[in-house]
């Protein structure tokens, strides 16, 4: 079977959430609120992917100079109790300057900076 890889990108909008299975097939694609309303949310998801795809989900939080200033919250108690082992890894990772892309499916972009995110931090 094939490991879940998700890249979450909290900015001052909204958090871009991509899951793939592999580095290719996108199996989830949200734009969600910038802030969770419950500390427990970003666990929650990925141990949901992990339950329902019956895999590992090996995701990235991916942090810049805005997430960090914005005082975006799913950044701010990435460290306070993120534990996942053994349904999910996450790991922070900074991401290099956005490139504005075309819409794509659905409205919601291509996220194919999230993709290559995936490409160059969870696939290593």
């Amino acid at each position: 079977m094939t490991d879940i890889w998700t890249a979450v990108a909290p900015s001052s909008k909204s958090t871009r959430v991509i899951a793939t299975r592999g580095p290719n097939e996108a199996i989830l694609k949200a734009n969600l609120r910038t802030s969770p309303k419950h500390h427990r949310a970003l666990p929650a998801l990925l141990e949901a992917l992990a339950l329902w795809e019956g895999e590992l989900v090996r995701a990235v939080l991916v942090a810049d100079e805005r997430s960090i200033t914005s005082g975006t919250s799913i950044v701010h108690n990435y460290f306070a109790e993120i534990d996942g082992a053994p349904l999910y890894t996450l790991d922070m990772v900074w991401d290099r300057p956005r490139v504005r892309l075309a819409e794509g499916l659905g409205g919601m972009g291509a996220f194919e900076d999230l993709r290559r995110v995936l490409r160059d931090e969870v696939a290593r």
